[in-house]
């Protein structure tokens, strides 16, 4: 009855005078219609009928007819969905993997309640308030459910501790937990920042510019990595383009049917405003990603290094409704500074075929030649300082072109990833070697060498771990996979001492040439642009 109630409310609100037009007469027709429906439902119908879950129907029906980016979120998943962009959670403060069905700390966070009570990497919970969780097949969502919590609320963990004879107990009170946008950020060489972001989160200038404090002095080149990184907040990207643009240029401008032109400008107080600067998208680089990409290429800033970005340029806000729920609305589309608009094109209603364009750039061999991608002479414009072509009609289109390497891919290596051998591997040997992987001060430097003499070991126990689950691989199999496992093992194990960013280090070392493509472009980059 409450919904029902709502939504003749609604009806009545919407007599008012939000309509004038006809097309919003139109609209307020259908919904006096659709309120009908539900009151001959409620007055007449044979069976009893949960309003709440047809009026959920109705309204995710609505949203999958309109622009792909359009949805209906439920109440009881609003607070999941905006958390990773809003930066924090509630919570114990741990990194956990469920290793033989035990529950194993992995990393403690820092500063985070679990750490102020003295929970240590390498503890097994063995149970959460009294009920036993080892051993009885706790998945990661159980886990998550157990231990996440209303901030100030208690929660009592039964742990084994190596080393001590009994079981250890603690009290934890939760807190916020803060997610972190910054990946990965250190110098690999000096003179050069390199920073991998994997959303526009609310707290992510501030990480930047905390992460970028490491450095002793003002680099003299960065590398903003933002493959993989969908989105988020458009005011953060544009902040963060702040830094490096001139005061009074265009960041970008949106413009949609009830929303007027607005222009985003740069305010003349960036702090790197010279000095080289190279972007790393690809295929998974979205939305704000795209609008940082975009204004850094369009104004000649940076260079754009690697695959053509996902081409999502519609701006969404949510609305609340009147049980928690909200709808997510596209209100507008934005333009690069030059005009360019980066949205794919799309047919309202046709999500599937939107979203299936990924697969399509792969069979036609988009991913691997840029030749493969033609531009009509339409979708031409020119950069705004150095007249240099790029191109509109779909996602960012990278100065340097960098190809999608899987020349160590195959069916064993796919297997061992898809299965997740590796990770589950990978954590056994952490928990066994914790004393000889994380040394207090060792440097990362120190780490690689010193893993050097341990690797033939580690790899050797991640074959047999295969083997004994039935996956053995061919001589031909191994020799092709051979060194991209190497290089994965390796960085899975080295983001326990050294978090995400000891993970990446080993990836960009060894495995990335769009990574090593930026390090030669900084290395010869000549004011006000390198030669490509």
């Amino acid at each position: 009855m409450k919904s029902l109630r709502i939504i003749l409310a609604a009806v009545a609100v919407l007599g008012g005078s939000w309509f004038a037009s006809a097309q919003e007469n139109d609209a307020l027709g259908n919904v006096e219609r659709f309120g009908r429906v539900m009151i001959y439902l409620h007055n007449n119908y044979i069976d009893t009928v949960n309003f709440g879950d047809i009026t959920d129907h109705a309204i995710r029906d609505v949203m999958e007819r309109l622009d792909p980016h359009s949805v209906f979120i439920p109440k009881e998943e609003v607070e999941s969905t905006n958390e990773s962009l809003n930066g924090s959670f509630d919570g114990i403060g741990i990194e956990f993997a469920v290793i033989s069905d035990t529950l194993s700390v992995q990393n403690v966070i820092i500063g985070g309640p679990s750490q102020e009570v003295g929970l240590l990497p390498g503890d097994k919970i063995l149970s959460i308030d009294g009920e036993n969780v080892a051993g009885v097949g706790l998945t990661t969502e159980g886990v998550r459910k157990r231990l996440r919590g209303p901030k100030g609320t208690k929660v009592e963990l039964g742990v084994r501790r190596y080393g001590a004879d009994e079981l250890l107990e603690f009290t934890i009170t939760r807190n916020k937990i803060p997610l972190h946008s910054v990946d990965a950020a250190y110098c690999p060489v000096p003179g050069v920042f390199y920073v991998k972001l994997s959303s526009f989160a609310q707290n992510s200038v501030l990480e930047f510019i905390n992460a970028l404090k490491q450095c002793e002095k003002m680099p003299e080149g960065m590398i903003f990595d933002l493959r993989g990184n969908g989105g988020g907040y458009m005011h953060i990207a544009t902040m963060l383009a702040n830094i490096f643009l001139e005061g009074g240029q265009t960041i970008v401008y949106t413009e949609g049917r009830r929303s007027p032109l607005k222009y985003e400008k740069a305010n003349d107080l960036g702090f790197f405003k010279k000095g080289a600067l190279v972007v790393l998208v690809d295929e998974g680089s979205a939305s704000a990603s795209e609008i940082f990409a975009g204004a850094m290429q369009d104004w000649d800033r940076g260079v754009i290094v690697g695959r053509r970005t996902f081409g999502k340029g519609l701006v969404q806000q949510q609305f609340p409704l009147s049980d928690g729920s909200q709808i997510r609305l596209t209100v507008s589309r934005y333009h690069t500074p030059s005009g360019r608009v980066i949205q794919t094109p799309y047919e309202n209603g046709h999500r599937e075929e939107y979203y299936n364009k990924l697969n399509d750039r792969y069979n036609n061999g988009e991913l691997f030649n840029r030749d493969s991608i033609q531009f009509p002479d339409s979708l031409k414009y020119t950069t705004l300082k150095l007249g240099r072509t790029v191109y509109g009609g779909g996602g960012i289109m990278p100065d340097v072109f960098i190809a999608s390497d899987t020349s160590g891919v195959n069916d064993f290596f796919s297997a061992i990833i898809r299965k997740g051998y590796l990770t589950e591997y990978a954590n056994k040997y952490i928990d066994s070697h914790r004393s000889e992987l994380v040394v207090e001060g060792r440097s990362f430097e120190d780490f690689y060498k010193a893993y050097g003499d341990m690797e033939p070991e580690a790899f050797a126990g991640l074959l047999n771990y295969c083997s004994e689950r039935g996956l053995k691989p061919s001589e031909s199999q191994l020799s092709q996979c051979e060194k991209l496992l190497k290089t994965r093992l390796k960085a899975i194990i080295a983001r326990t001492p050294f978090n995400t960013t000891g993970y990446y280090r080993v990836i960009n070392m060894e495995e990335d040439p769009a990574f090593r493509n930026a390090l030669e472009i900084i290395s010869d980059w000549k004011e006000p642009f390198p030669s490509l």
